[in-house]
């Protein structure tokens, strides 16, 4: 994320990276910490020693309280845990992996099926009515056009609305390659492949224009192929659903981030 906005990496707490714009890394144990100087009075120290060692002790055992941690956090940051609002307008959390997510959101549940009564038990309650809101949270999918990914977010879709009552917002298409010829372009470009055409258009360039011709095939076969994937992609997740062209860079920065903010941007308008 860093990389995406050409700053250094960010650290536990909120660091102004554009205008508007703050961007902070979420660490457990920091949060752990965090959590024990605002709820318990703890101080924060160097680092919490037993208690750390501890604390992975009880979260391999007991399945949600790292994540619950995470979400924690950012609840404790969307203005939760009593206070009237949060300071930003809005909160945008770049998620854990397709296989943990689910788990992630779930997270209070575990907990509240262990603890009963307390603070705890409160605080996760907010964080369900948090996560539950769809006024409030959304969860947005992200996918690629090709076989795996759209598959992958079919799944991930599914288990959404079996296992949790988070919202799913919308799907962002990532990659989607532009239509560079129409099917009728696509038919004269494999009418070139006739030698006696070859031969002309090797004369007209001064070198040979099978190489063209390959790429036009290409591109065009790419297409019709990602369109097949995001075909099946629109039947099978009814939601929303926006496209970000590919921009056929080998390196990430600010400026391809602006881009594709640009081209999001004009798809929700």
């Amino acid at each position: 994320m860093a990389d995406l906005f050409a700053v250094p990496a960010f650290g536990a707490q909120p660091e102004e990276i554009q205008p508007n714009l703050y961007g902070l890394t979420i660490d457990t144990e920091l949060a752990l910490r965090e959590y024990l100087k605002l709820n318990m009075k703890i101080p924060m120290m160097g680092r919490i020693g037993t208690l750390a060692r501890i604390f992975d002790f009880v979260a391999t055992a007991a399945p949600g309280v790292k994540e619950i941690l995470t979400i924690g956090k950012i609840s404790w940051e969307a203005g939760l845990d009593g206070r009237e609002s949060s300071e930003w307008d809005l909160i945008v959390v770049d998620a854990t992996a397709t296989g943990h997510i689910v788990g992630q959101l779930n997270a209070h549940r575990s907990i509240r099926e262990m603890v009963s009564v307390g603070i705890i038990r409160e605080q996760t309650e907010e964080m369900a009515e948090l996560l539950e809101d769809p006024g409030r949270t959304g969860v947005v999918l992200v996918a690629t056009p090709e076989e795996m990914p759209v598959s992958e977010t079919i799944d991930l879709y599914g288990r959404f609305t079996e296992l949790t009552n988070v919202d799913i917002a919308a799907v962002v298409v990532n990659r989607v390659l532009p239509e560079l010829f129409t099917k009728a372009e696509a038919e004269i470009f494999e009418g070139m492949r006739d030698p006696s055409v070859t031969e002309l258009l090797a004369d007209y360039l001064g070198h040979d224009a099978t190489p063209m011709l390959d790429a036009a095939e290409l591109a065009v076969t790419l297409r019709r192929t990602r369109g097949e994937h995001l075909k099946r992609l629109r039947e099978r997740v009814p939601l929303p659903m926006y496209y970000v062209p590919n921009f056929f860079v080998k390196s990430q920065g600010l400026r391809i981030t602006r881009l594709v903010a640009q081209a999001l941007s004009e798809e929700l308008s």
